[in-house]
Order: C-alpha cells, then structure tokens, then sequence
C-alpha cells in the first residue's frame, strides 16, 4: 500500500431499546448505524432505525427507516468560528451639555405623563361639595388637647386669618410641618380660605400644642357642618390622639429600660 492510499474503515453499531406497554406488548426499536472513515475522515454516514411491536411472542408490526447522509469531516475550530462578526460601534461618550439636554427632556416627559395622570384623576374625582354659609355675627368654640396641651379655638367668618395667643401663626408655628398639622382639617374640608381662627393654646410643647390646634379646628368644623363629621372621622381629626411619653420608674433607666444587671 503506498503512502497515498488511505485506510478505509467500516465501524457497525446497534443500540436496541424495549419498552411494555399497558395492554402488554413489547415495543422495540432498533438502531443500526454504519460509520465509513477513509484515513481517519468519516465519509459516509447510515443510519437504519427499525421499530417492531412484539405481541405473545409474534411480530405485529414493523417499519424499517434508512437515512443515508455525506458527513463532512470534523474541523478542529471551536463551533461558530466559521459565523461572521456583529460589527459593535463604540458608545460615544456625550458631553455634559447633551447630558443636561437629555435629563431635562426626561423629565419633561415624566412631567407631562404625571400631567395627564392628574388630568384623568381630576376627571374621574366627584364634584366639591358646598361649604356652609357662615352668619357674619356666627362664633364656633370648640376645644383641643394632645399630650399636655390644651387649645380653646373660636372660629368665625372672614378669609382665611389664623392667630395663636395673638401671634401669626407663621410667627408662633415657624416650622412647615406644624403648619401642615393645623391646617390639615381646613384643607381636607376646603374651608382654608373663608374662615378666620382664633386660638389660644397653653401646656406641653409645640409639636404637642400643633396637634391640640388640630383638635379644636376640626371640633369647631363640626360645629360649622355637621356634614363634615364623615370626612373628618376617616382621617382621624375628631379622635383625641392619647399617645404620650410613658413614665420612667422606679430603679429604671427609663420607662422600661433596667440596668445591667452585675455578673460578679
């Protein structure tokens, strides 16, 4: 044989498989493949599957299927070498103007979005309803309390005045939140601006004294509309809050924090 020649080779193997069915016969199938190599490539592929059902010993049925097919002989490259490349551009770095003009945009239309929110919410929301005439010489009193403090409110008609112990209440809540905490019931009501409030309040701090105001304006809001006790229920202005710091006792720390007991 000369050095050109190349060895050719016949490799036969059969993988046979049988499976019971309910009613008790036997399935088998058979496959047969026959691998021709020349020098050590495979050239020709066959693949012969044969499947037989097998009832008390008899054939039943049988059927014989051949596929014949030209392998191409197996390359050393890694699988999906022969694809072309995605050609991937580079990510050009944007300067802080084009960044600025991009947040901007974003939030303009985030902006817009939320408009439209509000716009179908206000659409779908039920009518205001109407507040309550007020007689010019009318006066509600009403009384507050949270924590240690006590608020004696008098409401009468006028645009919106609020006066605390004779001060601005800007001047005697200066922070916002206090603020929020009086006008709460005046805005879930609508009568924020067609009232005038005159208050005095004394005992405990401020926080304690922003929420007895709170108290007696929601009182006197009863007593102008009666109406109003359903809205002013659901978001708990008519509950007197009895939430206080608790009492330290005695050989503790704090109201109920005790000292380390000693290991020695």
């Amino acid at each position: 044989m000369s050095e050109e020649e190349k060895e050719v080779e016949v490799d036969v193997e059969l993988d046979v498989t049988e499976e019971v069915a309910e009613d008790g016969s036997v399935e088998v199938e058979a496959v047969e493949t026959e691998t021709v190599t020349e020098g050590g490539e495979v050239v020709e592929e066959t693949v012969i599957v044969e499947e037989a059902v097998v009832e008390d010993g008899e054939v039943v049925e049988e059927e014989v299927f051949v596929a014949e097919a030209s392998a191409e002989p197996k390359s050393d490259l890694p699988p999906g070498a022969d694809l072309e490349p995605i050609s991937v551009e580079p990510i050009a770095e944007l300067s802080i103007e084009e960044r600025a003009r991009l947040e901007a945009e974003e939030e303009e239309r985030l902006a817009a979005e939320a408009a439209e929110a509000d716009g179908e919410d206000e659409e779908a929301a039920p009518a205001p309803r109407e507040l309550a005439e007020i007689a010019k010489d009318a006066r509600y009193i009403a009384t507050g309390k949270r924590k240690r403090s006590v608020a004696r409110v008098i409401v009468l008609g006028g645009e919106g005045k609020i006066t605390v112990n004779d001060r601005e209440i800007e001047e005697y809540f200066p922070r916002a939140r206090h603020r929020t905490i009086v006008n709460s019931p005046l805005v879930a009501t609508g009568y924020e601006s067609n009232l005038e409030i005159r208050i005095r309040v004394h005992g405990g701090g401020i926080s304690g004294q922003a929420g007895a105001v709170r108290h007696g304006i929601a009182r006197a809001l009863l007593e102008v509309d009666p109406e109003l006790r359903g809205e002013l229920k659901r978001r708990g202005f008519l509950t007197r809050d009895a939430r206080a710091k608790e009492r330290r006792k005695a050989g503790f720390k704090k109201a109920r924090k005790k000292p380390q007991f000693s290991k020695r």
